[in-house]
């Protein structure tokens, strides 16, 4: 019953999305201390506890700001994207240019004093999702004006994901989906979506066009490698990566081996992030796969009901890009992990090993439960007036 009133008193909104969080914290937190093992051993001397203290501690801190930001009135964040988009945009810009380059990427840059590292493209997504709800319900009276509604919005997208393109292409596109999904939501005419869309394919396959047909260095060397090993029919095994993702998953079979008993996560690049689906179907089978799909899935059923509640534009806006920005993301992971797409380098929401990645999904979390606290007090206190309205209704006047 304590357990129970102190929930009630300190984690407010949506309790079942506090329970999906909690849950896939946990699944990250098993499947990291199960994938760690060789990059202990490689980096940290054996210390496999190493990787284990860093993602708990991350998720905890995590968790912190994820329960701040849902005490915050959602409203304060339509002004706050603004703020955050003008900041975004010039971090993008620097990192291009100066960031740290690690496999022929700059995606990170390094806080002064604190020596911090983090991918501004976290930043720069929470940024333009807000941005875009906010100008989505401003401008609901002339949503028709293209000049006026959807060129600036157009503008903001392409500036962010060109920034963010050359050296992160599929964090890029799935901003634009998520973008593309906003803007259909906010009540964008379907002729102006189309158009736009046509624009996006068409400049898509001039680049791929490009990338396979051209030498290049860098990026482009890895996106035609991938592309190609992903387009090649007569490669059935496909790329080193792939055969291992496949081993894990027909040795996981439908039960799996076990928690901690992969061996897979021995040989397969990158277990801890990029295919961390794929040890966790060894591990705990095609039952752990399904419960995990389940359980975003969950959340995002959770998320519309949250969008159908919501009394203002901008809360439905905002929880509709954040919740499709999360799960669209989730499920292009697992499809590498799977062979269903091409290898992409997103992380897995809240359960792949992660920095300053996972405190942005944090923030993104806290921001959707945001609404949904706002919405739930609205709830309580329409109870509350109806109940306090009732008695003064059945009063009965005797006569003098």
């Amino acid at each position: 019953m304590g357990l129970r009133k102190w929930t009630a008193n300190n984690l407010k909104g949506d309790i079942y999305i506090w329970l999906v969080v909690c849950i896939l914290s946990l699944f990250g937190i098993l499947a990291v201390y199960s994938s760690t093992g060789t990059l202990a051993y490689a980096k940290q001397s054996g210390n496999t506890e190493f990787y284990l203290i860093k993602q708990g501690g991350m998720l905890l801190l995590g968790l912190f700001i994820m329960w701040l930001s849902h005490l915050v009135d959602y409203r304060y964040y339509s002004r706050l994207s603004q703020i955050l988009l003008f900041i975004a945009i010039p971090l993008l810009f620097y990192t291009l240019v100066f960031g740290s380059n690690v496999n022929d990427a700059r995606r990170w840059i390094t806080l002064p004093l604190i020596g911090l590292s983090f991918q501004t493209s976290d930043l720069a997504k929470l940024a333009i999702i807000m941005f875009i709800a906010r100008f989505l319900s401003k401008r609901q009276d002339e949503i028709d004006n293209n000049k006026k509604t959807l060129w600036p919005i157009v503008a903001s997208i392409i500036i962010v994901c060109g920034l963010i393109a050359p050296a992160n292409l599929s964090t890029a596109l799935v901003l634009f989906m998520t973008c593309m999904v906003l803007l259909f939501i906010g009540r964008i005419p379907i002729k102006s979506l189309l158009a736009l869309s046509g624009i996006a394919i068409l400049f898509f396959g001039i680049m791929l066009l490009v990338i396979i047909n051209l030498p290049g260095q860098g990026r482009v060397q890895t996106w035609k490698a991938r592309i190609e090993s992903f387009t090649d029919k007569k490669d059935v095994t496909g790329s080193y990566q792939n055969q291992q993702a496949k081993i894990a998953i027909a040795k996981g079979g439908i039960f799996g081996v076990g928690p901690g008993k992969s061996s897979q996560r021995n040989f397969l690049p990158s277990p801890y992030a990029d295919f961390i689906f794929a040890i966790i179907l060894e591990e705990y089978g095609m039952i752990g796969g399904l419960f995990l799909i389940f359980l975003y899935l969950f959340f995002l059923f959770r998320c519309i009901r949250i969008v159908i509640k919501s009394p203002k534009a901008f809360g439905a806006l905002l929880v509709v890009g954040l919740a499709f920005s999360l799960v669209i993301q989730a499920f292009i992971n697992m499809g590498v992990a799977v062979n269903i797409f091409p290898v992409t380098g997103l992380p897995l929401p809240l359960v792949s090993m992660g920095g300053t990645s996972t405190l942005f999904t944090s923030l993104a979390f806290g921001i959707i439960l945001s609404v949904s606290r706002y919405i739930e007090e609205d709830e309580e206190d329409a109870v509350e007036e109806e109940e306090n309205k009732q008695p003064e209704e059945g009063v009965e006047i005797e006569p003098a």
